[in-house]
Parts: C-alpha cells; structure tokens; sequence
C-alpha cells in the first residue's frame, strides 16, 4: 500500500544506520528494543532465504523456546514473539502444536501482558505437568516496577487438546526478588521437579556482580514458594540465563544409574555451557563431575549459533528433546526489509554418551520424513591437495540432509598440535587454520550452499593433529569447523568460524561422521554420531535456491576416502495457522 510505502521511505537513514549493526551482533544484550521499527509493516515478505523444515513463523521476530512440552499427544512449542516487527520488543508467549515435531499449526499468542505483574513483558519460562496430569507455565514477566518476577499461568479448557487458552491467577506473582536478589536479572525459570518428600522444585537464572547463580526454590502447593538457604550452583562467567535441570540415565555393565544435568546460557558471551553429575534430593546439592569443565571452557550442546536452549521429557517415545534459537547474523536493517528474523534449530534427541563423557545429540527421527530423491556415493578417493568433487543429483541441495562417512588414508601425515594452542577453544584454532588452509590431514569434508564457480561456499570440515602427549586418551585432536568467511558476497554480515573438538579415537576408527542439514540460510552439522554439533546461519547471493551446489573437498596432504555419502533432498514442513 502507498502508506506503507510511505513509511518504509521516511526511515531510510535509520535502515541505514542500523546496517551496521549485525542482528547477533554476538555479545550484546539480547533485550535491547528498536522502538523506532516496532510500528513497521512491510509490504512484501521476502523469503529468498527462508528455511524449508526449520521452524519459523510467516513472519516479525522470535527467539527463545519456551514451556516445550508433551501432552495428551500434542507437542506444544511457545517461544518469544514479537506479532509486530522483525525486531526484538512487544514480547509475547506464541504458541505452536504438532503430532510429529515437524509440521505445525500456529495458534494465537497464549501468554501476553494483562496485569501489573507482567505489564512490561512476558519473558521466557518453562511448562511442567502436575502428578494429576495439569500442565502450568511458570514464565518472567516484567512487572509495573520493572522488576522480574515469576508468574504461572494454566490452561483454561483441560479438553481443548491444542490448550488453546491460558489463565494467569490473581495471586501472581508467584516469586518475586528479595532482598539482596538482582531485580532486573532475575528470570527464565525451569521445569519443576518433585523430590521424594514431596515439595517442588525449581532453578532461576540470576546474577550477583559477575557471579551467575543457578536460584531454588521450593514449594509445596506450586503457588508459595521460597528460597532455599543456598543456590544449586553458581559460576564466574555473569549472568546465567535459561538455565535447565534435568535427569539423564546411564548404563554401566549390568548396572547404570542417574546423572544430572545442569545447562546455563550466558548472557556476557552469547553461547551456553553444561555439566553434569551428582544431585542429592535429601540436601538440594549439586555437584559436577570433576572431570568437567565448569565455566567458559564448558562442554556445549553447540558450538555455533544456538542459545536459550530448553529440553522436556517425551514420554511417548522415552527420549528428551532439545529446542534452541538461532539469531540471524545478517544486520537488523535486513531483518526488517525481510519481515523476520530467527529460526529454532531442529529438535534433536539427547542422551548421555555410553562413555559417560559428554552429552550426545541426534535431530529426532521425525525430520527423516521429509527426505525425498536420494543419491548415494561409496568409497570415492578424494586425493590430497586441493582435490574436490561435486556431489549432483540432488533438485536443489539448498534444502538438504546429507550423511558421509570420512576415511583417512594416511593418518600419520597429521601435522603436530601447534603448543601455542594448549588452552585455546576450538574457534580459536579454527580461526588460525581454516578451510583453505593446507594441512596434513584435512581440511576435508563439504562446500555447502556453493555457487557456480566456488565463489561463494560455506565448508563444513574436519581437520587432524597429533597431540604432543605421553599420557593417556587420543593420540590425535580432531576439530570440527564451520567456515562462512566465503559463503556469501553480501555485505555488514556477522561471519564467525565455528568450531568445537571431537572426541573420537582416528587412530583406531581411521573414519569420522559427518551429518549435515542444509536448509537455505541455515547450515546444522553433528560431528562423531552427534558428539559435536554446530549451527550456523549464512546468507548466499549467487548459491540460492536451484542454484546452490554441493561438493566434497580435500585441502589436506593426505587422501581421503568417502567410504559413504547419502544426500537426499528435504521437502518441506507444513508450519500454517490454525483454520
């Protein structure tokens, strides 16, 4: 329309202005509102880059999932929505249902401001099921003071399978910030849980000075609760956002038993770490496996693009489920021009490994549903040096999975493990030798979303050192990488190597897995059977649509065969409102 025309034309230098400002813009505050493009509409959406079975909605902004849950076989998705711009602010509970994790039916918002004690906001929480089978959302809202407090809310129609509307009681809040408690980082609480005694629990996300703190509470009625005399754990690394409490068995020989796990966001650096280990119900302690990094250097879920992350416990085929949001890294002025912004990566089942070392992740089974035209490659040599070939086939290999197997011929011509590394992160490493780099053993693996003449790739990579060790475990690093440095020729894109280390003995395996789901301006990778995962948003110019283009590459000395590659082509999900 004119008017709308209009408008869009009257904001050009602000657009401008905010070129500059990539939407991950990584570490700042994730709460920082555009009041200025909250009223603007565009009048075309434009969906070149959107992604085929990731979910997101039509259009506007969202971030993080909340209150996910399993009930009377309905998988409920609420996540952070702002109905009136692709930018953060106007924060609302939306509110998707799916029988499968794949398709959804968008229904109207089911939390949103309605009192003093969640004016200014509905921020993020989570949903747990009552023993008598009642679902409640425990969620942040923003209150008149402009303090964080925690309020409930339940279904208004217990028959209504799509728990299509919520009451919040009159009695809300139900915790609010003491004294001594940081009442503007005070949120994002976690699905409850019953101890044997009988009183419920829950952890909320705070701070003191740098100091995050995972907060209990306790109550026994779900509607008075109190703090309890300490925090379940705390770390140097500021604000924890979105913490996670839960459950996860293990088996050892004929025995086995439970470990515990605990996930935090932090705020400062934008991506999450988790521990897990031993919780004692009797005295409410939590203590982490010493074997753990407890901190920055963390283990993650992913070491790319996700955040905010939320599990729940899938009865119906006795798994749990992860859910995480990736941001868009292009600038808020292109979100806004494109009417969205943010996706959720794909559900993926996660478990403790057999090894009891870490977490394993695997996107849910559900997804496969969607594969369709199906090539398949074996034992192919891929000659060290630069060699590369194109994987065709595919309709369009924009909106893909693709599944290979990577065997090192020669796994002695590793280079050592550079000393200057002892301590880095893997991004850092990555940084130092990225996907061109000519190594020993690797980079090899994928050009994804490629154009034509290789102008524009994203690769996905594996890259081989021998560890400079006499003692125990791996005689080899093995590290896992996302470069998007040359993925598009756009410009003011945020374009970060990811990367994470894999722990898998090459020595003795000579192969690493590599599971890639490629959805336009989404590239989401597991490394090692899910040991190491990596979501990361790019945004091509010339590798778009039927004109992206999949190739296998070897920049390393040694050849390397791809023992196996099966790529399919990936339909579409069904994500639509409610008719």
């Amino acid at each position: 329309m004119a008017a709308v025309r209009s408008s869009w034309m009257s904001v050009t230098l602000l657009l401008a202005a905010l070129v500059l400002a990539p939407s991950l813009a990584a570490v700042e505050a994730s709460h920082h509102a555009f009041a200025d493009l909250q009223p603007l509409e565009a009048d075309h959406v434009d969906d070149t880059l959107r992604t085929g079975f990731h979910f997101q909605p039509p259009r506007h902004w969202i971030n993080d999932p909340n209150g996910v849950m399993y009930h009377n076989g309905v998988y409920h998705l609420f996540y952070q929505y702002n109905p009136k711009a692709a930018v953060w602010g106007n924060i609302v509970w939306a509110h998707a249902v799916s029988t499968d994790l794949v398709n959804w039916v968008l229904l109207d918002p089911a939390i949103y401001p309605t009192g003093p004690f969640d004016e200014n906001g509905c921020w993020s929480g989570s949903a747990t099921v009552l023993p008598d089978g009642t679902p409640v959302i425990m969620y942040t809202g923003i209150d008149a003071d402009g303090r964080q407090v925690q309020n409930v809310a339940y279904p208004k129609d217990l028959t209504d399978p799509y728990l299509r509307e919520w009451v919040k009681p009159d009695y809300n809040p139900v915790i609010a910030p003491d004294a001594g408690v940081n009442a503007t980082a005070f949120r994002d609480p976690t699905t409850a849980w019953q101890g044997p005694d009988g009183v419920w629990r829950l952890v909320i996300g705070t701070k003191d000075n740098h100091r995050g703190f995972a907060a209990l509470y306790r109550s026994r009625d779900f509607k008075h609760w109190a703090p309890a005399r300490r925090a379940l754990h705390s770390g140097d690394t500021g604000m924890w956002e979105c913490p996670d409490f839960y459950p996860v068995t293990y088996s050892v020989g004929d025995g086995g038993g439970t470990k515990h796990v605990l996930k935090v966001s932090l705020d400062l650096t934008r991506f999450e770490y988790y521990t897990f280990g031993e919780y004692d119900h009797a005295s409410d302690t939590y203590v982490p496996d010493a074997a753990l990094a407890d901190g920055n250097d963390g283990l993650r879920y992913d070491y790319g693009n996700f955040y905010a992350s939320k599990t729940f416990l899938d009865p119906a085929k006795h798994r749990r489920v992860l859910w995480g949001w990736a941001n868009e890294s292009d600038s808020t002025a292109a979100d806004v021009l494109k009417s969205w912004a943010g996706v959720q990566a794909i559900p993926r089942k996660i478990w403790l490994a057999p090894n009891g070392k870490q977490l394993l992740q695997w996107p849910v089974a559900e997804i496969e549903s969607l594969r369709g035209n199906h090539v398949n490659i074996t034992d192919t040599l891929v000659r060290g040096g630069g060699s590369y070939f194109e994987v065709t086939g595919l309709a369009t290999p924009a909106q893909a999975d693709v599944e290979a197997s990577f065997q090192v011929m020669d796994v002695d011509k590793a280079e050592p493990f550079n000393p200057a590394w002892r301590g880095a992160d893997a991004q850092t490493v990555c940084a130092a030798r990225g996907a061109d780099a000519k190594g020993g053993v690797g980079p090899f693996g994928l050009w994804v979303l490629a154009s034509d003449e290789l102008k524009e790739r994203t690769a996905v990579f594996f890259s081989v050192f021998k560890r400079d060790t006499d003692g125990g475990g791996n005689k080899h690093v093995v590290l896992m990488c996302t470069d998007p440095s040359r993925s598009s020729y756009a410009e003011h894109l945020y374009k970060p190597t990811f990367a994470g280390f894999v722990d898998v003995d090459i020595a003795e395996t000579g192969k690493i897995p590599l599971r890639t789901l490629i959805d336009h301006s989404v590239v989401e990778s597991f490394g090692g059977h899910g040991k190491t995962a990596i979501l990361s948003r790019v945004y091509p110019t010339m590798a778009v649509g039927d004109k992206a283009r999949l190739f296998v590459f070897n920049n390393g000395e040694s050849d390397v065969k791809v023992t196996s590659l099966n790529a399919y082509d990936m339909g579409s999900a069904k994500i639509r409102a409610e008719t």
